[in-house]
Protein backbone atom coordinates (compact mmCIF):
# COMPACT_ATOMS: atom_id res chain seq x y z
CA UNK A 1 0.00 0.00 0.00
CA UNK A 2 1.30 3.42 -0.99
CA UNK A 3 1.57 5.97 1.71
CA UNK A 4 1.15 9.87 0.13
CA UNK A 5 2.02 13.05 1.07
CA UNK A 6 -0.44 15.41 0.76
CA UNK A 7 0.69 18.34 -1.20
CA UNK A 8 -1.24 21.46 -2.43
CA UNK A 9 0.92 23.08 -5.52
CA UNK A 10 0.87 26.19 -7.59
CA UNK A 11 1.88 25.83 -11.33
CA UNK A 12 2.03 28.79 -14.24
CA UNK A 13 1.30 28.33 -17.47
CA UNK A 14 3.88 31.32 -19.19
CA UNK A 15 3.34 31.86 -22.29
CA UNK A 16 5.50 34.50 -24.53
CA UNK A 17 3.81 36.83 -27.54
CA UNK A 18 4.48 33.73 -30.13
CA UNK A 19 2.62 31.44 -27.85
CA UNK A 20 4.99 29.03 -26.56
CA UNK A 21 4.94 27.46 -23.41
CA UNK A 22 8.07 27.95 -21.18
CA UNK A 23 8.54 23.91 -19.74
CA UNK A 24 11.57 22.59 -17.60
CA UNK A 25 13.08 19.64 -18.23
CA UNK A 26 13.23 17.52 -15.11
CA UNK A 27 14.53 13.75 -13.67
CA UNK A 28 14.11 11.72 -10.21
CA UNK A 29 17.15 12.11 -8.48
CA UNK A 30 16.14 8.91 -6.53
CA UNK A 31 14.73 7.38 -9.58
CA UNK A 32 17.61 8.16 -12.42
CA UNK A 33 16.74 5.38 -14.68
CA UNK A 34 13.08 6.81 -15.09
CA UNK A 35 13.77 9.08 -17.61
CA UNK A 36 12.87 12.90 -18.48
CA UNK A 37 9.95 14.82 -18.20
CA UNK A 38 8.75 18.33 -19.02
CA UNK A 39 6.77 20.71 -16.60
CA UNK A 40 5.74 23.91 -15.49
CA UNK A 41 7.10 26.23 -13.39
CA UNK A 42 5.67 26.22 -9.95
CA UNK A 43 5.41 24.13 -6.52
CA UNK A 44 4.31 23.05 -3.49
CA UNK A 45 2.55 26.09 -1.00
CA UNK A 46 4.33 26.81 2.06
CA UNK A 47 2.62 27.33 5.56
CA UNK A 48 -0.03 29.61 5.09
CA UNK A 49 0.39 30.74 1.52
CA UNK A 50 -2.24 31.16 -0.93
CA UNK A 51 -2.22 29.97 -4.41
CA UNK A 52 -1.28 33.33 -6.35
CA UNK A 53 1.23 33.59 -3.66
CA UNK A 54 3.29 30.62 -4.33
CA UNK A 55 2.65 30.99 -7.92
CA UNK A 56 4.32 34.35 -7.82
CA UNK A 57 7.32 32.97 -5.21
CA UNK A 58 7.52 29.87 -7.35
CA UNK A 59 7.83 31.86 -10.62
CA UNK A 60 10.13 34.65 -9.40
CA UNK A 61 12.85 31.65 -7.62
CA UNK A 62 12.39 29.57 -11.55
CA UNK A 63 12.47 31.84 -13.76
CA UNK A 64 13.34 35.37 -12.29
CA UNK A 65 10.09 36.91 -13.52
CA UNK A 66 8.64 38.79 -10.64
CA UNK A 67 4.91 39.77 -10.63
CA UNK A 68 2.40 40.37 -7.66
CA UNK A 69 0.41 37.68 -6.34
CA UNK A 70 -2.83 40.01 -7.08
CA UNK A 71 -1.87 39.81 -10.72
CA UNK A 72 -2.20 36.40 -10.91
CA UNK A 73 -6.07 36.80 -10.91
CA UNK A 74 -7.87 33.86 -10.75
CA UNK A 75 -6.47 29.92 -11.46
CA UNK A 76 -7.40 28.68 -15.18
CA UNK A 77 -7.50 24.85 -14.57
CA UNK A 78 -7.28 22.70 -11.28
CA UNK A 79 -6.48 18.85 -10.98
CA UNK A 80 -4.91 16.34 -8.68
CA UNK A 81 -2.17 14.03 -9.40
CA UNK A 82 0.03 11.07 -7.32
CA UNK A 83 3.55 11.59 -8.49
CA UNK A 84 6.75 10.02 -7.04
CA UNK A 85 9.89 12.46 -6.75
CA UNK A 86 13.13 11.86 -4.34
CA UNK A 87 11.85 9.28 -2.48
CA UNK A 88 8.15 10.43 -1.33
CA UNK A 89 4.73 9.98 -2.95
CA UNK A 90 3.31 12.85 -3.12
CA UNK A 91 -1.17 13.48 -3.52
CA UNK A 92 -0.57 17.01 -4.75
CA UNK A 93 -3.67 19.29 -5.42
CA UNK A 94 -2.93 21.71 -7.83
CA UNK A 95 -4.19 25.09 -9.51
CA UNK A 96 -2.68 26.29 -13.10
CA UNK A 97 -2.16 30.67 -13.59
CA UNK A 98 -1.86 31.74 -16.73
CA UNK A 99 0.52 34.67 -17.41
CA UNK A 100 1.23 36.38 -21.07
CA UNK A 101 4.65 37.82 -21.22
CA UNK A 102 5.89 39.63 -24.80
CA UNK A 103 9.14 37.96 -23.94
CA UNK A 104 11.45 36.35 -20.68
CA UNK A 105 14.79 35.60 -20.29
CA UNK A 106 14.75 32.85 -18.46
CA UNK A 107 16.71 33.28 -15.03
CA UNK A 108 17.72 30.38 -12.70
CA UNK A 109 19.43 31.29 -10.22
CA UNK A 110 16.96 30.97 -7.41
CA UNK A 111 16.98 27.19 -8.33
CA UNK A 112 16.67 25.48 -4.93
CA UNK A 113 19.39 22.51 -4.25
CA UNK A 114 16.62 20.17 -5.07
CA UNK A 115 15.86 22.16 -8.42
CA UNK A 116 19.32 22.26 -9.33
CA UNK A 117 19.92 18.70 -9.31
CA UNK A 118 16.89 17.17 -11.01
CA UNK A 119 16.37 20.25 -13.58
CA UNK A 120 18.41 19.75 -16.46
CA UNK A 121 17.11 22.37 -18.66
CA UNK A 122 14.17 24.48 -20.15
CA UNK A 123 12.85 25.57 -23.37
CA UNK A 124 9.43 27.37 -25.09
CA UNK A 125 7.48 25.22 -26.76
CA UNK A 126 4.77 25.78 -29.26
CA UNK A 127 2.09 23.42 -27.79
CA UNK A 128 1.93 21.54 -31.41
CA UNK A 129 5.32 20.78 -31.30
CA UNK A 130 4.94 19.28 -27.95
CA UNK A 131 1.86 17.52 -28.30
CA UNK A 132 3.93 15.92 -31.88
CA UNK A 133 7.19 15.60 -29.80
CA UNK A 134 6.94 12.03 -28.25
CA UNK A 135 8.04 13.32 -25.41
CA UNK A 136 6.63 13.03 -21.50
CA UNK A 137 5.11 16.00 -20.50
CA UNK A 138 2.76 16.86 -17.55
CA UNK A 139 -0.54 17.42 -16.94
CA UNK A 140 -0.20 14.66 -19.51
CA UNK A 141 -3.47 16.63 -21.05
CA UNK A 142 -1.19 19.99 -21.09
CA UNK A 143 -1.77 21.17 -24.88
CA UNK A 144 -5.43 20.95 -23.79
CA UNK A 145 -5.17 22.84 -20.49
CA UNK A 146 -3.14 25.18 -22.63
CA UNK A 147 -5.55 25.38 -25.32
CA UNK A 148 -8.60 26.11 -23.20
CA UNK A 149 -7.16 28.19 -21.04
CA UNK A 150 -6.10 30.63 -24.03
CA UNK A 151 -9.47 30.12 -25.36
CA UNK A 152 -11.34 30.62 -22.39
CA UNK A 153 -10.43 34.32 -22.49
CA UNK A 154 -8.14 35.95 -20.33
CA UNK A 155 -7.52 36.78 -16.31
CA UNK A 156 -5.57 37.83 -14.00
CA UNK A 157 -1.68 38.28 -15.29
CA UNK A 158 -2.72 37.22 -18.53
CA UNK A 159 -4.81 40.26 -18.70
CA UNK A 160 -2.53 42.84 -17.40
CA UNK A 161 0.75 40.81 -18.63
CA UNK A 162 -0.15 41.02 -21.87
CA UNK A 163 0.55 44.15 -23.36
CA UNK A 164 3.34 44.63 -21.10
CA UNK A 165 7.02 45.80 -22.66
CA UNK A 166 9.27 42.58 -22.04
CA UNK A 167 10.73 42.22 -18.53
CA UNK A 168 14.12 42.74 -17.28
CA UNK A 169 16.59 40.98 -19.00
CA UNK A 170 14.91 39.94 -22.01
CA UNK A 171 15.68 42.16 -25.43
CA UNK A 172 11.90 41.96 -26.85
CA UNK A 173 12.79 38.45 -29.33
CA UNK A 174 10.46 35.51 -29.26
CA UNK A 175 13.94 33.58 -29.20
CA UNK A 176 14.77 30.47 -31.22
CA UNK A 177 12.36 27.72 -30.85
CA UNK A 178 14.57 25.71 -28.21
CA UNK A 179 15.09 28.71 -26.41
CA UNK A 180 16.94 27.79 -23.62
CA UNK A 181 18.96 24.57 -22.56
CA UNK A 182 18.49 21.57 -23.90
CA UNK A 183 17.61 18.65 -21.93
Amino acid sequence: MTVYTPRRAARVLLVDAAGRVLLFCGTDPARPGHGRWWFTPGGGLDAGESYADCAARELAEETGLRLAAPAFGRPVHTDSTEFPFDGVWYRQEQEFFLVRVVAHEVDTSGFSDIERASVKGHRWWDPAELLASGERYYPTDLPQVLAAALAGGVDGAAARASGMPPTAGSDGAAGPASGGAPC
